[in-house]
């Protein structure tokens, strides 16, 4: 217990909270077990050491086993006690981090600590190269597939046929979607123009509808369309 007190550093959130005492011949060590569902490893700290109280192999192993989000994600909770209440817990309940955190200038940001399945990853390639505009053919290149793979090799990545045919999909789904929900709307539809020149002389018109969804305001892009030279 006296120890106890001062293992206060967010990574002994991610093992049990009181761990066992082996004796290795004279040697005594303390073993904290991981909490992870599913893993059976175990960390051993001997305390006849001068680092008797150094967390670097529990850190090794929380970034290895929960990943690199879950580690940075307790880190902000700053002590053991809150990583556990706010996240770990949450983590081993849903297997989510549900507790947002902070990114400066970008709102709050959640992260999965389970990997994405192959329909998910595909959902996610969908997102990603729609809402930041990125070429299909960035699922190839190397320095991506390096910072994807590593650690998780077995990681899928679509290519960029496949990114393509998915957003074709994804887009004509919507569009139906969008088609249905103005038709059976019960209330005001704004329809909005906006036509402007663009820096290589070409003329175009935007069409919008604007109106109140379940109680917030709405506004969607339904078509850009380049306006024919007279």
């Amino acid at each position: 217990e006296r120890l106890q007190k001062g293992w206060t550093s967010p990574v002994y959130a991610f093992f049990e909270p009181v761990p066992n005492i082996e004796y290795t011949g004279s040697r005594r060590a303390h073993v904290f077990k991981c909490m992870a569902k599913g893993c059976w490893q175990h960390v051993h700290r001997y305390l006849d050491k001068g680092d008797a109280k150094s967390t670097s192999n529990m850190v090794k192993h929380v970034k290895s086993c929960w990943g690199e989000v879950a580690y940075e994600a307790a880190q902000e909770a700053k002590t053991a006690v809150s990583a556990r209440e706010s996240i770990i817990n949450n983590i081993l309940k849903t297997g989510s981090i549900t507790t947002s955190f902070g990114r400066k200038g970008k709102g709050k940001v959640t992260y999965s600590h389970k990997q994405h399945t192959k329909t998910e990853a595909k959902a996610e390639f969908v997102r990603w190269v729609a809402e930041s505009s990125r070429p299909f053919k960035i699922v190839q290149d190397r320095g991506f597939a390096s910072l994807m793979k590593t650690g998780r090799p077995e990681y899928y990545i679509p290519s960029p046929s496949t990114v393509s045919r998915d957003v074709k999909l994804v887009f004509v789904n919507v569009r139906k979607r969008i088609a249905r929900m103005l038709q059976t709307y019960d209330g005001e539809l704004n329809f909005a123009t906006d036509a402007w020149t663009s820096p290589n002389h070409k003329v175009f018109i935007a069409v919008s509808v604007h109106f109140e969804y379940n109680g917030e305001p709405l506004a969607i892009l339904l078509d850009i369309v380049e306006v024919a030279k007279v």
